[in-house]
């Protein structure tokens, strides 16, 4: 399947951004008339008509799928930024493939990098989105230090799971093991919600002994991945497929 992203569509009216336009029309050669499919990153699929292709594409919306390629979870994933940015970038494309709502770029104690540019990863988002046929594209929150999110975050709610996988020789149950005793709880308690959950993942040289302090007073529960030490995107992205395969 074929698809384009607008941030355009108001009144029965799409408009293709100018990247996406030339994409449509100079590479993949459409002309007037041709049916396309779009997607408003908010989990709609779109069947539009092409009416013109000129200085910028514009389509008549025929019909709309909602919830197109959604997940039955809500899953925020607070990852430091790679050292090297390419991995961090591998990460945002594979986790955008498999499923994941929220990401939030932080800087900790540890960090090594702690300046990104948003455009560049934004445009990583929307293109794994249309490849991975998924309606919905990840949010990008801004650069954030780790205190000032988790302090912001609050009071755990009853309905949320809050995870912090990191090195540490502290007792650590598996992801799985706490994934699946809070959807037990949820389904015992007879909590008829989306399953939200939030998952800290540090930097290379992993979270500060504070940090994991911190965390634990706003209700992060600490995980392990198995006994490899994974670096941070492969954790990441082990953490994304295993709520996948627990909750879709």
């Amino acid at each position: 399947m074929e698809l384009f992203y607008s941030a355009g569509i108001e009144n029965g009216i799409c408009i293709l951004g100018e990247e996406e336009g030339r994409h449509c029309m100079k590479v993949l050669r459409h002309t007037p008339g041709d049916m396309i499919r779009v997607i408003d990153g908010k989990g709609n699929l779109y069947e539009c008509k092409i009416m013109e292709g000129k200085r910028e594409v514009v389509c008549e919306v025929m019909g709309v799928r909602e919830g197109f390629g959604v997940h039955p979870y809500s899953l925020t994933l607070a990852v430091a930024p790679t050292k090297n940015i390419d991995r961090y970038e591998w990460f945002l494309e594979k986790a955008t493939e498999i499923g994941v709502d929220r990401i939030i770029p932080f800087v900790g104690d540890h960090s090594e990098r702690k300046v990104i540019k948003p455009e560049r990863l934004e445009k990583i988002l929307i293109s794994a989105a249309k490849q991975s046929l998924k309606g919905t594209i990840p949010e990008l929150c801004p650069q954030v230090g780790l205190r000032e999110f988790i302090t912001g975050l609050g009071e755990v709610q009853a309905d949320e799971l809050r995870l912090i996988a990191y090195c540490g020789e502290a007792e650590k149950h598996a992801l799985p093991v706490a994934v699946r005793e809070y959807i037990n709880r949820m389904q015992r308690e007879h909590v008829q919600v989306r399953p939200k959950i939030t998952i800290l993942i540090g930097p290379e040289g992993d979270f500060s002994g504070e940090e994991v302090q911190l965390a634990a007073l706003y209700g992060f529960r600490a995980v392990h991945l198995g006994e490899s030490r994974l670096r941070t995107e492969t954790a990441a992205v082990a953490a994304v497929s295993c709520i996948y395969f627990l909750l879709s």
